[in-house]
């Protein structure tokens, strides 16, 4: 199994705030969101949202598709291990179309 990706808390935390000397409080007064929705992130209790992604993106002079990749990266492998089996619609019909019908 591949290993687990870094969390967009964990990059917020020890790529931003951390080397920054930023708190969660001055981070969230300045991208005007509650301090809670940092709090959350940083603590993986919640995801970046495309709209925190926009304001991390401004604040750090990232893109937002960086937040949101991490995140997604890290979503896909939570799942990884719990995702439902589900048969391939694709190779049903593939199947069902070689199977020769009554003459």
């Amino acid at each position: 199994m591949r290993r687990k990706p870094t969390t967009p808390g964990e990059i917020l935390y020890e790529e931003f705030l951390k080397p920054l000397e930023l708190t969660q409080k001055e981070l969230a007064e300045h991208i005007g969101c509650d301090y809670k929705v940092i709090n959350r992130i940083v603590n993986e209790k919640a995801s970046v949202s495309p709209e925190i992604a926009v304001k991390l993106a401004g604040a750090f002079d990232t893109s937002p598709d960086f937040w949101l990749n991490a995140q997604i990266a890290f979503d896909l492998w939570k799942l990884g291990s719990s995702k439902p089996k589900v048969p391939s619609l694709l190779r049903k019909k593939r199947k069902m179309k070689k199977t020769p019908g009554p003459t």
